[in-house]
């Protein structure tokens, strides 16, 4: 085949498969055009997900009568005049090929009024097929009429998805592009009938909890900083509503929804420890810099931007992000309206306790006398069996005194004699020491302020090990004990080879080990930590290497560091089911309010957990 120049129309249809990619495409370029119009009210209509009716209607600027057919040209457009212009990009659009591309897949008509004219002008496009611009009555302003998306390119149609998934995209941009602009108004109708709608003039904070939901209010920390030129706000939710998926995670720079993986790892490094790796944070982060430092003009749909500076970016969103966390108390509460009667958990003579499930916390004991006694050991037994998942308890069998206390905490006192120490002997489980009080070697039980605090032993040691694991490595290699005989461990070939390639790290961890076969390692010094928390040296290594080979340690090398470290606290911390002695509880607590991120262990679970008052008023029937 002869080369031959492409039709306009096929040109047209061509920019139209990077552009258009569905309904929901449709209502991005129309609404961003209607934006930079400074358009005050935005209306959205859509039939059929988006197929047969897309209409938005702006009370914006308007396209001059003359001006109508140059607007659905190609690359023509208001914004940009000279190449110059592009470095310093300030609309959301700037290309010109927006309505060239719809006009080309579908059958549209412009109809537009600016305050100069005494009347609206109208223009119909089909495919090629356009016609002049005739005189019509319409307000000022500019409404898009988008009819048969892809009429004339049915392959395309084809792979459009069910009408309410296509709905619930366009559901979705109209909200991200209220959340990115409160001073505009939106509604949305689908099929005729409203769906969503924001009132114009609201406050960045309303616009956030209209979409993100009210009852997410109190979960939501503010975030309001300018750092390194760049102007950050938002909403940064905290640990206890992560999610499985990112989409709650949203990042919009000068009005811009985007997705940057820079910025995405600065949220995720900010939330390391507070929430588990395989979940995101809820986060909405308004991000202002000069245009100038930036090139949106790298994606087709402009969702991806270049910074000049990438690195200063990251490190101020990393700031940001971690210093409104750390200034917030991040103790999850305990929900007692989801929860079983306290009243009735204490009651003497209640039928036993049933099982939770997965998750469900609802569950309450029946036959309860509110007028008995409350007996400690039902106290007890309600904690015992609270879902661990759901709280974040880390729950063993009760076990010996560890032979080897931690090095951390003060040395430990016979706990039968330790001074100040109370024993009730009607319930051995229940250790009080003057206001803490240890249940089942498992958990503390104090309080503050606010209510009662009950504390994971093994979560919070957990967290202090870690912070002092990377105070230590900050100043550089972690102590290291020679072994009297190498420990062997057997391994594959896969094992084997992430023993190299982890050497660097094993040195920084104290560790020194090698390969003494094709299906051996030999372990010569081991982290003088761990060796005297009675750590098992072949056990450690084995777990360390099935996670680098099965389930791959982080490309970053710091915060591959991070994750061995969290490794590390988690075998040297003490476990549910190790007594505590009354110095060691008391330093423990002490550490507790001296760390960083004491609220949740190095994984993400929590540590403590409170019981507000106002909460065990309503339980005992107290105003």
């Amino acid at each position: 085949m002869s080369i031959q120049r492409l039709s306009s129309l096929l040109v047209n249809q061509i920019a139209a498969g990077e552009v258009i990619e569905r309904p929901a495409s449709v209502v991005k370029e129309l609404v961003e055009n209607a934006i930079d119009a400074a358009a005050s009210r935005i209306d959205v209509a859509i039939e059929a997900g988006g197929r047969e009716l897309i209409c938005i209607s702006d009370n914006g600027r308007g396209i001059p009568f003359d001006e109508l057919p140059l607007s659905i040209a190609p690359h023509a457009t208001s914004k940009i005049s000279q190449a110059e212009d592009l470095n310093a990009i300030a609309t959301l659009g700037f290309r010109g090929e927006a309505l060239a591309s719809i006009a080309s897949v579908s059958r549209l008509s412009i109809l537009s009024r600016t305050k100069t004219q005494e009347g609206a002008g109208l223009i119909e496009i089909e495919g090629d097929d356009s016609g002049e611009p005739r005189p019509a009555s319409g307000p000022v302003g500019t409404t898009v009429t988008m009819r048969n998306l892809f009429f004339n390119t049915p392959a395309r149609r084809k792979f459009l998805r069910t009408e309410a998934t296509e709905t619930g995209r366009i559901s979705d941009m109209v909200q991200n592009l209220a959340l990115a602009h409160p001073e505009i108004g939106f509604t949305l109708k689908v099929d005729k009938r409203l769906t969503l709608e924001f009132p114009p003039r609201q406050t960045p904070r309303e616009r956030a909890l209209a979409i993100l939901g009210g009852e997410l209010e109190g979960e939501l920390l503010e975030l309001n900083m300018h750092e390194r030129g760049i102007g950050m706000w938002g909403m940064a939710g905290r640990p206890g509503i992560a999610r499985g998926t990112m989409k709650h995670q949203r990042v919009f720079l000068n009005g811009r929804l985007i997705s940057d993986r820079s910025i995405s790892h600065a949220i995720k490094e900010a939330y390391r420890g507070l929430i588990e790796p395989s979940r995101y944070p809820t986060i909405v982060l308004f991000l202002v810099m000069d245009p100038a430092s930036i090139d949106v003009n790298v994606h087709p749909a402009k969702a991806e931007v270049r910074f000049r500076n990438q690195s200063s970016v990251h490190g101020a969103v990393l700031n940001a992000v971690r210093e409104t966390l750390r200034r917030a108390d991040l103790m999850p509460q305990f929900d007692m309206s989801r929860a079983s009667s306290l009243v009735d958990a204490l009651a003497v003579g209640t039928s036993p306790l049933p099982e939770f499930g997965a998750g469900d916390v609802s569950a309450s004991p029946t036959g309860a006398s509110a007028g008995r006694t409350p007996n400690p050991g039902a106290f007890v037994d309600y904690f015992k069996r609270l879902d661990p998942r759901q709280k974040g308890f880390v729950y063993a069998e009760v076990k010996q005194a560890l032979a080897n206390e931690a090095p951390e905490i003060l040395e430990a006192n016979d706990e039968r004699t330790a001074t100040g120490l109370k024993v009730d002997s009607s319930h051995p489980g229940i250790r009080q020491v003057e206001s803490i009080l240890q249940i089942h070697s498992s958990y503390l039980v104090t309080q503050d302020a606010d209510g009662i605090v009950i504390i994971d032993q093994h979560a919070l040691h957990e967290r202090v090990m870690f912070e002092k694991l990377k105070a230590r490595i900050e100043k550089g290699n972690l102590e290291s004990q020679r072994l009297l005989m190498p420990a062997t461990l057997e391994v594959d070939q896969a094992q084997a080879e992430a023993v190299m390639e982890l050497k660097p790290m094993l040195e920084r961890i104290g560790i020194e080990a090698e390969p003494i076969g094709p299906n051996a390692i030999a372990v010569h010094a081991f982290s003088s930590l761990l060796f005297e928390r009675n750590v098992d040296p072949i056990e450690f290594m084995h777990d360390l290497l099935e996670k680098a080979v099965n389930d791959g340690l982080n490309h970053d090398s710091e915060a591959a560091l991070h994750e061995v470290l969290d490794m590390m606290a988690c075998k040297a911390a003490i476990k549910a089911g190790d007594r505590l002695s009354e110095t060691e509880l008391v330093e423990l607590l002490n550490y507790r309010e001296t760390i960083e991120r004491s609220s949740n262990c190095p994984h993400g679970r929590p540590t403590s957990l409170r019981l507000s008052i106002s909460d065990l008023e309503k339980q005992f029937g107290r105003r």
